[in-house]
């Protein structure tokens, strides 16, 4: 799509905000809607060195492209796209990952950061036993569960053995086959109190009984171990996984491995055979990655076995394929400056966010002041049915007489109605309750804490430039995004007739170029080449040529059979097109000949060929057509006078 990317740029646009609409200089106006020429001078400024179009970076030039971006959110607004439900949700989304940023500015996510960083510099390997209950449970029945698993620690303290104990006594699924063994884990592997019990116990000992929402549980830490540090690998992939290949992928990536260990050069392989297209123009090198990184244990594994530079692993298999690894570098451990956004980040996405909350509510109500009122729990006891605890409750309004105020906020009042809509639709996404007090406690502990983080973020849209800036950025980029795939992506895609009419009226700008089916052969050395051309001028086949050259465990040919555009990748720069046997073409410390079987002239290519290119190219002309229906459909009026002064004001 041509004009993706100018999309994607504009997507950066709307900065349409209060601040902003304080200067009241109006640039232009969209059916009496104005814009204001701060907001186009933020983002001519900010956006300039993205624009690929020359003839679009000067002001009248830009201006165009603005008014073009204005018309697609007039049009998206026109046809209701900002009130459709995906888009709410993904715009709520967003807004509440962004205002993270704002919310947890106070010191206890950094904090809790830091703690995660000094425990990462450990694996803990444990056991544990896990006695099952809720916390909704009876007390009686929460007493019973832990004077239970008491009775086990003080067998598994005087020396009971601790697996044994947990194959007969614990309620962990699998616990008799395993005896209750979680294998080595780290930080944020496990739920926070537990994490914190299993850091906080010296290897062999037996914890403390800890509580979490699976039941209450004891530890017996068995290893502590240090953090792998990252490391960094070159490979040699073949995939198994592109189609009709024609050769067999485990037999490739085992005649490169003994390529290697006769002392072929390994980038110069990674460069002419590895489908890892990113990493072959690079000899294969892969970005620095420590075990978990990659969604391939299988190829960690067979990283860290690698114990020095150089070093060359066996054919691995993976879901990806087969490769063939060599270690570069060993990384020490990175600091905490390094790690901190990615800590920051887990702890506030994971249990450990809990805590993060309740400091945030402290720092929102100190700020904007909080007044709870008289206790809920009386009136919602009794105006709540039983039907709740099934998730089928329906709320019955409120008299007005009895809609009392929950709490305050700054200046805006949450009423038991508003709490009751909130537990109606909450109902529906809740795990089961016993209890219907407990599901008011959790409720409500919910409903205000969602109320506060929402009066912040609706503050401080008026109160933060920067803020309120960035989150009409995104507004408005996904209404781009949503009348685009509405108006011309969706439509061209779907529109199979019009594609095809399309390419008809379009066939002379798609053709091949001269091709050849040909077998390239690339040979360990100059002489085998000359070998190669001896053997293919009398006649033999490619089998023939690798059965007599690849002798034993030696592999001196790889043998590339296709049809190729002549110049594509595979073939040898600059290669003579002849039929027959060619000459010798030295090519990536190979020496390759090719023995083209057939010529192929240039023709034209099918739709099947070029669909995806056609497809865009049409989709270009349906969005060039829509943008002139646009234009007449909203009246634009520039305001010459301010476009004057903008530009003195960018010159």
């Amino acid at each position: 799509m041509k004009n993706f990317l100018t999309v994607c740029i504009l997507a950066f646009f709307s900065a349409t905000t209060v601040f902003s609409q304080n200067k009241k200089e109006v640039l232009m106006t969209i059916d009496s809607k104005p814009v204001y020429a701060s907001e186009f001078e933020r983002v001519y400024k900010k956006n300039l060195d993205l624009v690929q179009d020359e003839s679009q970076k000067d002001i009248d030039g830009y201006l165009q492209l603005f008014i073009d971006y204005k018309l697609k959110i007039a049009e998206a607004q026109a046809q209701g796209l900002d009130k459709e439900e995906n888009y709410l949700k993904e715009f709520s989304k967003y807004r509440d990952q962004l205002s993270r940023n704002y919310l947890f500015e106070d010191k206890v996510a950094e904090e809790l950061a830091k703690e995660a960083y000094e425990r990462g510099k450990e694996d803990i390997n444990a056991s544990h036993i896990l006695i099952r209950v809720d916390y909704e449970a009876l007390p009686q029945d929460t007493l019973a569960a832990y004077n239970k698993l008491k009775g086990i620690r003080e067998r598994a303290l005087k020396g009971e053995d601790f697996s044994k104990l947990a194959k007969t006594y614990s309620e962990e699924p699998g616990a008799k086959e395993t005896g209750g063994d979680l294998g080595y884990f780290t930080v944020f592997n496990m739920v926070y109190p537990f994490e914190t019990t299993a850091y906080n116990t010296k290897v062999g000992e037996i914890s403390d009984i800890v509580r979490t929402s699976f039941g209450y549980h004891i530890l017996k830490v068995n290893d502590k171990r240090a953090r792998m540090p990252k490391i960094s690998v070159s490979h040699i992939m073949i995939s198994d996984k592109k189609g009709a290949r024609t050769f067999n992928p485990e037999e490739r990536i085992n005649e490169i491995y003994t390529m290697l260990k006769q002392g072929e050069n390994f980038e110069s392989l990674a460069k002419q055979f590895s489908d890892d297209k990113n990493s072959a123009i690079m000899g294969g090198k892969l970005k620095p990655f420590t075990k978990g990184d990659l969604r391939a244990p299988e190829f960690e594994d067979a990283a860290y076995a690698l114990k020095n530079p150089g070093d060359l692993s066996k054919p691995v298999k993976t879901d990806f394929g087969w490769h063939i690894l060599r270690l570069e570098e060993k990384f020490p451990m990175e600091t905490f400056e390094e790690q901190k956004p990615e800590l920051e980040k887990k702890v506030n996405e994971g249990d450990r966010s809990k805590i993060v909350t309740s400091a945030t509510n402290k720092k929102i109500k100190e700020k904007y002041g909080f007044k709870k009122e008289e206790s809920y729990l009386p009136f919602f006891d009794t105006y709540l049915g039983d039907d709740i605890l099934k998730r089928k409750w329906v709320m019955t309004p409120i008299p007005a007489d009895q809609d009392k105020t929950l709490f305050v906020i700054g200046d805006k009042k949450s009423t038991y109605s508003d709490f009751a809509k909130y537990i109606e639709e909450r109902q529906k996404t809740t795990r089961p309750y016993k209890l219907k007090e407990t599901l008011l406690v959790d409720f409500y502990d919910e409903f205000e804490t969602e109320e506060l983080k929402d009066y912040f973020k609706e503050r401080l849209e008026y109160e933060n430039e920067d803020y309120a800036a960035i989150l009409n950025e995104y507004r408005d980029g996904l209404l781009i995004f949503d009348v685009m795939d509405k108006n011309i992506w969706q439509k061209g895609k779907n529109d199979s007739i019009g594609i095809q009419e399309y390419y008809n009226k379009t066939k002379q700008n798609y053709h091949w170029k001269q091709r050849v089916d040909a077998d390239i052969y690339a040979a360990t050395s100059e002489v085998l080449a000359q070998q190669v051309q001896k053997m293919l001028g009398e006649g033999k086949t490619a089998e023939e040529v690798k059965a007599a050259l690849n002798t034993g465990d030696k592999v001196n040919v790889l043998i590339t059979p296709g049809v190729f555009e002549i110049d594509q990748r595979e073939l040898p720069n600059n290669i003579e097109i002849n039929k027959g046997v060619s000459k010798i073409y030295p090519s990536n410390d190979s020496f390759v000949v090719v023995n083209i079987k057939e010529i192929i002239a240039p023709g034209p290519k099918s739709l099947e060929d070029v669909k995806g290119k056609v497809l865009s190219n049409y989709q270009n002309d349906l969005e060039a057509s829509w943008m002139k229906s646009l234009h007449s459909k909203y009246k634009v009026d520039i305001n010459k006078k301010t476009l004057k002064h903008v530009k003195k004001q960018l010159k």
